[in-house]
């Protein structure tokens, strides 16, 4: 894994600008896309450039069941406000969180991913090293599920919803050998929160326990961390 350590989330965004303007310029159409607060000064960069998403496909990690892309809390919505009305892609692939058939939809989803291989996934990392919403002990095998998400995650969520209790309980997700099929995968993690995380992924065993260490064996993984997140590791980087 290459691994950057920048002095906060601001620097991040710079790096994984780079990234996805270097994947774009080798020819990369399809974006592996995330949400939530850790991505959003890579978006800035992104909307604050001349890079055109216009002949690009988007494929997104995520979504919660039961919000449609009209609320403000989904992750259709998040994507909208933070990228997509300033960057807008040809397609744009989100799961349907008010899909009726659950296991239509993780098929459909499934088949979406085969049909556009994607060449940068960018994404976070939770405080028990889940990503996407692949929480410990998902197989690493797995494609796209429904999640019961685990009381941490709604706890972390929790503070984005005006109640805990609108949370949902439920989210629909890429699995983890789909996201193990980007050629290029890209993590960010800023704030001592994300340390033991990291230090996990980076230099703990491969382990279903923390998903997020998978990508040690992933061909081209980078991952940009500020300096509180690095702050369990051991070696140099």
């Amino acid at each position: 894994m290459n691994v950057i350590v920048v002095k906060n989330a601001q620097e991040g965004g710079k790096e994984g600008y780079q990234i996805f303007r270097q994947v774009k310029d080798r020819g990369g159409k399809v974006f592996g896309l995330a949400t939530g607060s850790t991505p959003l000064t890579t978006y800035q960069e992104l909307c604050n450039s001349d890079i055109d998403f216009s002949d690009c496909t988007s494929v997104n990690l995520d979504e919660y069941v039961g919000l449609g892309p009209n609320n403000d809390q989904s992750y259709a919505y998040f994507m909208k406000q933070n990228l997509f009305n300033q960057k807008p892609f040809a397609e744009s692939y989100i799961p349907n969180g008010l899909a009726q058939d659950i296991a239509e939809e993780v098929a459909h989803y499934d088949q979406i991913i085969a049909d556009h291989p994607v060449d940068l996934q960018i994404l976070g990392i939770g405080r028990n090293g889940h990503i996407g919403f692949n929480e410990p002990g998902t197989p690493f095998d797995s494609t796209t599920h429904e999640v019961h998400l685990t009381p941490s995650t709604i706890e972390a969520n929790s503070r984005f919803f005006d109640n805990p209790d609108e949370v949902p309980r439920y989210a629909l997700s890429m699995g983890m050998a789909s996201i193990m099929k980007a050629k290029h995968i890209l993590l960010e993690a800023y704030g001592d929160a994300k340390a033991d995380a990291i230090a996990k992924t980076i230099e703990g065993p491969v382990t279903e326990d923390v998903p997020a260490s998978i990508l040690q064996k992933h061909a081209d993984a980078t991952l940009i961390i500020d300096e509180a997140a690095a702050s369990k590791l051991h070696g140099q980087y």
